[in-house]
């Protein structure tokens, strides 16, 4: 179904955006989250690992980018039993902030999770993220993935972000519809950061 069918804004103070379909989605108090394993989705360029870094910072919780746990150095890609392990581990543990697509896991991973933040940015603002992220990182490893695989952006990556929305993003969407858990789904980043603002600085005086 259409994501924006059925979708309005909350405006109650500290709340975020809100999804009103499907019914299970719900309004979460941004000043008082209460959530220890959140699952972080979007299209590649949408900013889901720098979202997730901060996100984590603030909560205090440990960040897994799950393109760490598939790729090797080199660009050589780990088996999906390996990725599979790898992943049960991370998701065994009693907190976290997981981000990344990988579909074919998704499902279990929000079995775990307890809230899932999906950045639904238009393809703009995802293409000129890759662009960005390309010219940042050129001849270097970002923080986010696998020490010994320096940026690149073939024309495979072009395309996969360019049909997002059409081709990944309605199976995600459907997974998360078929999900209890609790759902966030920013349209902007204006949006995130506002939200992400109003979590406030973690208490480090303990």
């Amino acid at each position: 179904m259409a994501l924006r069918s059925g979708m309005r804004r909350n405006h109650h103070k500290n709340s975020c955006f809100v999804l009103r379909k499907p019914e299970r989605a719900c309004t979460i108090p941004a000043m008082n989250c209460p959530y220890r394993r959140i699952l972080v989705a979007g299209s590649g360029g949408a900013g889901k690992s720098t979202f997730a870094v901060e996100l984590a910072r603030r909560l205090s919780l440990p960040v897994v980018h799950l393109d760490k746990l598939w790729w090797l150095p080199g660009w050589k890609e780990r088996t999906e039993a390996e990725f599979d392990a790898l992943l049960a581990t991370e998701l065994a543990k009693p907190e976290w902030v997981i981000d990344g697509n990988f579909r074919r896991t998704f499902a279990r991973r929000l079995e775990r999770a307890e809230l899932c933040i999906f950045l639904d940015y238009p393809e703009s603002v995802c293409m000129d993220g890759i662009l960005r992220r390309a010219q940042e990182y050129r001849g270097r490893t970002r923080p986010d993935m696998t020490d010994g695989c320096p940026e690149r952006i073939d024309s495979e990556f072009r395309e996969w972000v360019r049909t997002f929305r059409s081709r990944v993003r309605p199976e995600m969407i459907s997974a998360m519809n078929e999900s209890p858990v609790q759902k966030l789904i920013f349209t902007s980043q204006k949006e995130t950061a506002g939200w992400l603002s109003s979590l406030g600085q973690p208490d480090l005086s303990s």
